[in-house]
């Protein structure tokens, strides 16, 4: 599974003048194969930063425009129906991205997004324009969509 940050979604509505465009478009059209996979922290940062420019319908959309369009798996830190996963609360928005925090240097954000991923099932790799930013912090295979298409191709 390929987790994506939030940076590329983003810039596939976002940033159209930026050079990346056409290696994101490619990357995201490519990975579709791939069963790619947003964390619910990504989802949400992504929806409140295209909050500013959507009306709220479009943004009420979201399923069919963001998740359905990009063929994306949503991953929960637990099951959203699970009435007892309130316990798990604490240890997930807290616990684990402050030991990353501690250890890694890491922003809150970038720790609960690495933790959730690093804990899904069958998670491989975690692709971000800000790589550099991931690389030794995470114990899945960090790459920028370009580097992710330059290996697949190989």
């Amino acid at each position: 599974m390929v987790i994506l940050d939030t940076d590329v979604i983003l810039l596939a509505f976002a940033f159209q003048r930026d050079n990346r465009q056409p290696m994101n478009a490619a990357f995201l059209d490519r990975v579709q194969a791939k069963s790619p996979a947003i964390t619910i922290h990504s989802m949400m940062e992504v929806l409140g930063q295209l909050s500013f420019n959507l009306s709220p319908e479009k943004l009420s959309a979201w399923q069919s425009w963001l998740i359905d369009a990009y063929e994306l798996t949503v991953i929960w830190p637990v099951d959203p129906q699970d009435a007892t996963a309130a316990m798990s609360f604490r240890t997930e928005i807290f616990e684990r991205p402050f030991e990353r925090m501690l250890a890694k240097r890491a922003a809150f954000m970038d720790a609960l997004i690495l933790n959730l991923a690093e804990h899904t099932p069958g998670a491989e790799t975690f692709v971000t324009w800000n790589a550099r930013h991931f690389k030794d912090k995470s114990s899945l295979k960090v790459m920028t969509p370009q580097e992710y298409l330059e290996e697949i191709q190989q």
